[in-house]
This record gives C-alpha cells, sequence and structure tokens, in this order.
C-alpha cells in the first residue's frame, strides 16, 4: 500500500523516513541509512550483539540486524505489552501479501482496545532501552512508548506512513495474537476448482478478475464476515468461538473435500463452504485472520496490560538495608581472602574433570566459617574474577592467580566490585554443585558442569527488577514472579525459573542484596556506573581500623575489619580462631615460631602488639613472645644427611637423650655439632614437633629466614581489563559503518590498472595514482585485501607514500593507517565535490589531528 501518513499523525520515531530514491520502494536498508548517528549509537547500545564484530556497511548491520539469531535474542528482552504491540504489527500488516500492507498507530490502537493512562497500575516502569514499554512514553501515551521501543530496537520500521515489521518476524511469530493467516494467503493454496467453487456460492455476481480475490474481497468486508457467521447454525458457531482466541488450527480428516453451500451436511461442512474455515493441510483446518478477527469485535487480545503487576512485599529503612548488604560484603572480602591466603600455602588440588573435590570444599567451607553452598559460591566467584587458577602442572593445583596480589592491594569497595561484576556476568552457576547431569555424574565447583548461558541474563532480570521497586522495598518471591513474567514473557521456563530462584539466594550472599531488598550500592553497577556504585559502598561499608584489643588469654579481638598492613602482619603472629563481627586471634608457640621464620624478633613482635593494642600487654603474652624468641634458633640444622649445630653443647647433650628423638638417629660429630640420618626438612619437622624451634642455616653457617613460600598461578582466562564504555565503543562503530558505507556505495571513477605487463607494473600503477593522490590532497577510494583475506572498501586520504606502504587518513578507524600496497587491489577517483573535514576537522587537518595509528 502507497498511502502517506496524514500530516497530525504521529510518526514513532521522531519523525518520518527520509524519501527513497526516485522510482525506487524504500527498503529497511535505506530506513536504517536515514537514521542519525544518535540513533544508530542506541540501536547498538541496545542490541551489542549487533557491534561484534563492527559491520563492515549500513548492508552488513541490516542484514545482521535482520537475522534469525539476533532478532531472537532481542525479542527476549521485549516486555508483555512491547511484544503485543509488535504482534499486532505483524497481524494487522503482512508481507505474504502480493502488495505490502503496512499499519496506521490509529489502526493499532483500536487493535489493542482501550488503553489505560501511565500509572494507573502501581510498580515501576520498564526502561526503552531494555525493550519495555516506558509508562511515561511521548505524550503519555504507552502505545507511542511502544514503538518507539520497537523502532530504537529495529524490530519494524515506517514504509511512506506507515509501519512494517522486519521480515524475519513472519517466521519467528507464525501465528501473531493466535491469528491464523490472511484469507488470501489461505485462498492461494487452494486448487483453482476449490477457489472458483467458493467464489461461486458467496459472490454470484461478483466482478473480480479471480476467485480469490472475489472471496479475499468478501472476507476483508467484517459486516459481510458477520453475516457469513449468522448463517450457521449453534455447533458451528460453537467450533468458531472455540478457535477464535486461538490456536487457529483444527485437525479433521479429508480437509480438502470438495463442499458447497447446498450440500454441506455437518458443522465443520458448514463452515468450509462459507470460507470460515480453509484447508492448509491435508488434515488441517485454519481460521482465517479476518474471520477471526470478527469474532473477536477487532480486538487482538482478551486482555491488554501497560504496566507489571504492583509489588507485594514489606518496605524496609534503607539504611538497614545498606549496613545489611555492606556488611555481607565485607564477609565476602573477608572470606574469600582468607580461602586464597590459605590456599597459597596448602594449595586444593586440581580434580581430573578440572574441578575441585569434595573434601577441598569441605575444607574451603571451615577456612571461610561458612556452608558448602556458599562455599562454592564464593570459589566460583574469586574464579570468575581472575583471582583463582590452576597452574600447569600435570598434578595440577588450584591456586590464587597473579591477579590476586594486586587486588588484595585495592580498597575494600574495589575488591567487592570485581566480585559483584564477575558474578553477574559468569554463566556458571556455583548453587548446581552436587547435582547430577543427565549422565549420571556429580557436578563438582569449577567443574565444565556448572555452565548456564543464561544464568547471567537472568541474575540481570531479577536485579533490574528489583530497581524498579522503592529504596529498601523487599518484594515477595511470588510479586517478582509475576513481575518478571510480565517483563520477559517469552523467556518464561522451570530452568529459568530455577536460575532467577538461584540468583536471589546468590545475590543476598553476596551483597547484593541485604533483608530481601535491592543494596543502594548495586544500583549504579547495573547501570555500569562503577565509580558511583564505588563511593556508595565505601560510605556504607565498616571503616577498617587499626587497632585490636589484647586479651589476657592469649587471644586478641578485632572489633571491625582492619587495614591491610596491621591484617598481614597480625595474622603471621596469630592464628584466626573465629570470625564474625569481630574477629578473635590466638596467640601459639607456632604461631609466634611462624614470625620469627619470616624474620621478625621478639622485640619487633612486642613494639607491633604494644602499638596497635587499645589494652596493655598480658605478662603471659609476653612471656609466652620471650620465650619461643629465646629458645628459637639456638638449633640449626643443615645437610649432610642433616645435622644440627648449636652454641650450647648442654642443649645438645639434652637432645641426645631425648628419647623421643631416638628415631632420628642423632650422634656428636662434635661438642656443638650433632649429625643424623634424616634430611634437613625431615629433621626440621620432627624437632618442631618435639618443641625444640630450630631453623635452617646456609653453607656460610648464617641462619635462613623467610616469610612462606607464596605460590601463585597465572591462567589464561582471567577476564581482561575493560577498554572503556560501551557508548563509546557504540559511537566509534557508528563511526566505522558510515564510513564503510560510504566507500561501498561512493560513486567513483575507476583508475584503470594494467592486467597483462611486465611483473610489478601494477604495483607501479598503484603506487603512481596514490602518489599523485597524496600530492593533489584528494581522497581515493581503494579496494583493499586485509590481513584476513577479506575485500574491504576504503575511502583515505593518502599523506605520503614510501617504501610499499601508503600512510592515509582511514576515516573506517578515524585514524592515520598504513596500508600494505601490494594488497590495494584497485583505485578510483571519487566524483562529485569534497566534502569537508568530519567532526569539524577540516580535511586537510584531520590526519594530524587523529596521529598515527
Amino acid at each position: 500500500m502507497t498511502e502517506n501518513a496524514a500530516p497530525d499523525e504521529h510518526v514513532p520515531g521522531g519523525g518520518s523516513p527520509a524519501a527513497p530514491a526516485p522510482g525506487r520502494p524504500p527498503t529497511f536498508t535505506s530506513w536504517l541509512r536515514s537514521r542519525s548517528d544518535g540513533e544508530l549509537a542506541a540501536l547498538l547500545s541496545a542490541r551489542p550483539d549487533l557491534a561484534q564484530p563492527v559491520p563492515s556497511d549500513i548492508g552488513a548491520l541490516a542484514a545482521r540486524a535482520t537475522s534469525r539469531n539476533a532478532v531472537l535474542r532481542v525479542l527476549e528482552r521485549l516486555d508483555r505489552f512491547t511484544l503485543q504491540v509488535l504482534e499486532a504489527v505483524i497481524a494487522l500488516g503482512d508481507d505474504r501479501l502480493s502488495e505490502p500492507v503496512g499499519v496506521q498507530t490509529v489502526d493499532l490502537a483500536g487493535a489493542l482496545g482501550t488503553l489505560p493512562l501511565p500509572g494507573a497500575a502501581d510498580g515501576g516502569g520498564a526502561s526503552g532501552s531494555q525493550g519495555g514499554a516506558a509508562e511515561d512514553g511521548p505524550a503519555g501515551d504507552p502505545l507511542a512508548a511502544a514503538l518507539d521501543t520497537l523502532l530504537e530496537l529495529a524490530l519494524v520500521w515506517p514504509d511512506r506512513g506507515r509501519l512494517r515489521p522486519v521480515q524475519v518476524l513472519r517466521d519467528l511469530i507464525p501465528h501473531p495474537a493466535q491469528l491464523g493467516p490472511p484469507a488470501r494467503v489461505l485462498l492461494a493454496g487452494l486448487p483453482h476448482g476449490a477457489a472458483a467453487r467458493l467464489a461461486r456460492d458467496l459472490v454470484p455476481d461478483s466482478t473480480a478478475h479471480t476467485p480469490v480475490e472475489t472471496v479475499a474481497t468478501l472476507l476483508s468486508d467484517p459486516g459481510r464476515v458477520l453475516g457469513l457467521i449468522g448463517q450457521v447454525g449453534p455447533q458451528a458457531r460453537r467450533l468458531l468461538d472455540g478457535m477464535a482466541w486461538g490456536p487457529p488450527n483444527g485437525t479433521v480428516s479429508d480437509a480438502r473435500r470438495e463442499v458447497t453451500l447446498a450440500g454441506a451436511s455437518s458443522p465443520v461442512e458448514t463452515l468450509i463452504a462459507r470460507a470460515l474455515l480453509l484447508p492448509s493441510g491435508d488434515d488441517t483446518l485454519t481460521l482465517p485472520r479476518e474471520a477471526a478477527l470478527a469474532l473477536r469485535s477487532g480486538l487482538l487480545f482478551r486482555e491488554v496490560t501497560t504496566a507489571p503487576p504492583p509489588f507485594e512485599g514489606t518496605p524496609n529503612p534503607g539504611e538497614a538495608v545498606s549496613r545489611a548488604a555492606a556488611g555481607q560484603a565485607f564477609t565476602v572480602l573477608r572470606a574469600i581472602e582468607e580461602l586464597l591466603e590459605r590456599w597459597s600455602q596448602e594449595p586444593a588440588a586440581v580434580l581430573r574433570n578440572g574441578g575441585l573435590g569434595v573434601r577441598d570444599l569441605r575444607r574451603a567451607a571451615q577456612a571461610m566459617d561458612t556452608d558448602e553452598t556458599t562455599a562454592a559460591l564464593f570459589v566460583e566467584v574469586a574464579h570468575a574474577a581472575g583471582l583463582l587458577g590452576a597452574d600447569d602442572r600435570v598434578e595440577g593445583e588450584w591456586l590464587p592467580t597473579r591477579a590476586y596480589d594486586l587486588w588484595r592491594e585495592t580498597p575494600p569497595e574495589r575488591r567487592w566490585l570485581r566480585l559483584a561484576s564477575a558474578w553477574l556476568d559468569s554463566d556458571r552457576v556455583a548453587s548446581l554443585n552436587g547435582s547430577r547431569d543427565s549422565g549420571g555424574r556429580v557436578r563438582n565447583v569449577l567443574g565444565s558442569g556448572l555452565v548456564r548461558p543464561a544464568a547471567p541474563q537472568a541474575r540481570r532480570d531479577l536485579l533490574g527488577e528489583m530497581a524498579t521497586a522503592p529504596p529498601g522495598f523487599a518484594p515477595l518471591p511470588g510479586s517478582l514472579a509475576s513481575r518478571l513474567s510480565w517483563r520477559r514473557p517469552r523467556r518464561q521456563s522451570p530452568v529459568y525459573a530455577e536460575l532467577v530462584e538461584i540468583a536471589a539466594a546468590e545475590a543476598a550472599a553476596l551483597g547484593l542484596t541485604g533483608r530481601g531488598a535491592l543494596a543502594g550500592h548495586t544500583r549504579p553497577l547495573l547501570e555500569g556506573e562503577d565509580d558511583d556504585a564505588a563511593r556508595v559502598l565505601a560510605a556504607e561499608m565498616p571503616k577498617p581500623l587499626d587497632y585490636v584489643l589484647v586479651q589476657g588469654d592469649l587471644t586478641a579481638v578485632a572489633p571491625g575489619p582492619l587495614v591491610t598492613g596491621l591484617a598481614r602482619d597480625l595474622a603471621l603472629v596469630a592464628d584466626v580462631e573465629s570470625t564474625g563481627g569481630a574477629t578473635v586471634y590466638r596467640f601459639t608457640e607456632e604461631s609466634v615460631r611462624r614470625a620469627l621464620d619470616a624474620g621478625q624478633g621478639v622485640a619487633d613482635i612486642t613494639a607491633l602488639l604494644e602499638r596497635h593494642s587499645r589494652t596493655p600487654l598480658p605478662q603471659a603474652l609476653r612471656y609466652l613472645v620471650s620465650d619461643v624468641g629465646r629458645r628459637h634458633g639456638r638449633l640449626r640444622a643443615g645437610s649432610a644427611s642433616g645435622y644440627l649445630r648449636c652454641d650450647e653443647p648442654a642443649l645438645l647433650e639434652e637432645l641426645l637423650g631425648d628419647r623421643r628423638a631416638q628415631d632420628l638417629g642423632l650422634f656428636r660429630l662434635a661438642p656443638t655439632v650433632v649429625a643424623s640420618r634424616s634430611n634437613r626438612a625431615a629433621l626440621l619437622e620432627r624437632l618442631r614437633r618435639l618443641g625444640y624451634h630450630p631453623v635452617p642455616e646456609s653453607g656460610d653457617g648464617t641462619m635462613r629466614l623467610s616469610r612462606p613460600e607464596a605460590r601463585r598461578s597465572d591462567p589464561a582466562d582471567a577476564p581482561p581489563p575493560p577498554s572503556g564504555s560501551f557508548r563509546d565503543m557504540a559511537r566509534a562503530a557508528v563511526r566505522a559503518v558510515r564510513a564503510g558505507d560510504e566507500a561501498s556505495n561512493a560513486a567513483r571513477t575507476p583508475i584503470p590498472l594494467p592486467e597483462d605487463g611486465p611483473p610489478g607494473s601494477r604495483n607501479a600503477a598503484v603506487l603512481e595514482a596514490l602518489t599523485r593522490a597524496a600530492k593533489d590532497g584528494r581522497r581515493v577510494w581503494i579496494g583493499y585485501t586485509d590481513t584476513d583475506g577479506r575485500q574491504v572498501s576504503r575511502i583515505v586520504e593518502p599523506s605520503s607514500v614510501d617504501g610499499g606502504f601508503l600512510t592515509a587518513y582511514d576515516a573506517t578507524r578515524a585514524s592515520v593507517h598504513r596500508f600494505a600496497v601490494h594488497r590495494v587491489n584497485a583505485v578510483a577517483e571519487l566524483d562529485g565535490p569534497e566534502p569537508g573535514g568530519g567532526n569539524g576537522v577540516p580535511g586537510g587537518d584531520r590526519r594530524e589531528a587523529a596521529g598515527p595509528h
């Protein structure tokens, strides 16, 4: 149809589309080309898969935007009302007819029924950029807002004042609004004799050229369709009413039977004779779209809601929610750091399937003072954040990565943001640990069986929906499920419901929610505003303390998180006994010896505790430190098979007489030297258990004191650091697409290049043409074979040709680039006037402004 929009008609998308070239009908590609750079950037931001990789031109973008998989992905993000509007556009206009049919917004409003005003239903709105109908759309009209969303997502496009869906939607939504095909499509599949019989019986005086046109014209009039319906009996009417709201197909035997008005003997034959049911297969009858709309009184849906159901739940003070979530976030940081510090000394083994064993997971849960389900989540999140990896040995071990050392030195809020972002984007579901796959194999943490591709979207759907609630409001699970069912109707399935339920539990365990409500620091995180999220979380998290309370029972209590340096020093000289609101450290002989082995002295340990303790050091602790320090290093072990050296012969005499050390095979070599049949490592370990506190010594007789070895892995799958906001990348992609489109469609005059001749003559001609263009300061078109072997078009501004390379400004990259001349397979002069500089930079200055690339 070629009807234009009325002058006062609302044209969705911000105005009428650009007029097509004279004599050429408009196309989806030409409409995309007429969109502004901002609108194309919004399209790529809303559908990021279209920019990976960046399309070569507008035609490639149009093909990718209308591909089956790309459209399926964006359909899953539409809310129920926007999806109903899209189905209405498909149902009321059909590209399968001889002339493409579009739909006007006034037709949509009538087919959708009376729409409630925005705000009639409680609850949060939906973001247009996320595929939802904004409840405060243009002029307060939810229909206009939904249409603008569909236009932004490039699912529909305006054609001469009407809206048309992209072609692939006919296959993806074969029965929009549970309607069958138009009568014209069904009639076209009938034999000529059957169509002619219907035309003779129903419109005997028709002047149409074909029987199909005769019957289709009859059924296009709702009044005449209702007249035909009024001629059937009660049983036939019940059949029609049962098919009116879908599904539109029914199964019968011999659906293609020959039936006339006079010979119809059953309710089904009565409907077939009046074209109210038409065969679409040998045993299938279909209700034509026009008949269904007449039965529905012109409405497409029984119920149309422009907003999700209202929230049900419990309000909480925002401060209480933030404190609870921030406290849990701190617990996550402390637990993961405690585990990774332990695994740097005593790593867990990697199973054959690449996972973590049940016993190792149980020990990890004990180390983090939590249950095994939460421990599995923390381990998976640490791995997703690149803090944990397997080494490359044959018998692998799970170790902290080198990135862990940098992560440990960053502020707490930044450390948590890295973990939370990794969880949001991870496709692994830790809660599936311990379950069995279809083959009966048990799924392990860090193994391959925990991958669920839909998990990231389920998490963002859940948290995004919670973000629409008022701050501090904790919605009930059933209320959230109802709203998600409205918000994402095409995603609903038992698997999706399970993923949402798991996401709610994991979000609470990681500190993204508190008391069942979304935390204040999570809202900016979901919007990609990491700096704002860090600022909010920093104000909510407990402030690090630089003091402890040393008690008389050889313990020290940290009433809150400690500054990094103090926490590390205290963990060296004492063992963590319990965690919670406060951390309790216990001093033992072994912990004090550990600090002495790391090079600390008795005075250093005492000074550390006196400096950071708000209470006086008890005498018992001073005695413990001095006693262990007095005995530490009196014995020294070296390599013979093993030997002991001591400046006090009496101590060696005591050791030789100790019955507990008889298995070491000690014998005296000198008054201050005793040899052993055991090697040095075994000798050290055994004497430490006996309470003698030996230390190793080097070949020159000096003590070898060092901190415990911190082992690290360096996995190849560590997440790369972000390279910039996606908005910036979308704008850069639009610039590249525009430049590629200009190169593909620019009017040009080819420069003849010799096909035959001596070797190198073609390259010489290319060099001459490019050198002349550089000298004259003119842009030229080149055909180029890139390093991947693809043939691409470029419009470049040459600056120099030297050494077999062309240096030129390439608008596709918005930078100066070097092209290998032997890869240039065609050169052409551009027809028409030279354009001015892009982005306010004159053409002659852009090469200097961009800089080398």
